[in-house]
């Protein structure tokens, strides 16, 4: 299945984001303001985050804490707080990272080629504050075919009491 089409990362300073109440259902789209640089993240983040979300670095397979939680919640990003993906869309694909068929909202991430490492593959990063999620892979489960491997130091847990969450843009 091909991929969603390419929203690339850019240096506008406002971007649509999809916004979400606390138990994941879609508010609206909200245009926020783009958040470029922020002093704080290197004194905010682990080592290991500011590494991988601001480096492009990645996390070391299955040794980040979390990778393979079946906790029902929703995952944001732990720069700027943007939801991104949900435990309904994650699923084990043994590579010792979490792995998502899709997004919650397709607004709130942004994919961008990357020649890195003598590959070519689609990078994901946060659409708000563009910060390094992980790639995107044409090798997933129904119903997508697709396979967002990402970094857990990326990501913040938010568990969800109840059902899960809905999702938006599928």
């Amino acid at each position: 299945m091909d991929a969603p089409a390419d929203k690339t990362a850019s240096k506008e300073t406002s971007v649509t984001i999809m916004e979400f109440s606390p138990t994941g259902t879609p508010i609206g789209l909200r245009t926020v303001a783009r958040i470029s640089d922020d002093p704080s993240w290197k004194s905010r983040l682990s080592p290991q985050a500011y590494s991988v979300t601001r480096r492009h670095a990645t996390d070391p397979p299955f040794g980040i804490s979390g990778y393979d939680s079946k906790d029902q919640g929703i995952y944001r990003c732990i720069c700027c707080g943007t939801i991104l993906f949900s435990s309904g869309d994650k699923f084990d694909s043994g590579t010792g990272w979490p792995s998502f068929t899709s997004p919650m909202a397709r607004e709130n991430v942004a994919t961008r080629e990357d020649l890195s490492y003598g590959m070519r593959r689609i990078e994901v990063l946060c659409a708000r504050c563009d910060a390094h999620m992980g790639h995107l892979f044409p090798d997933g489960p129904a119903p997508t075919g697709l396979r967002y491997c990402i970094n857990m130091s990326a990501l913040e847990f938010l568990p969800l009491p109840g059902e899960g969450v809905r999702k938006e843009n599928k």
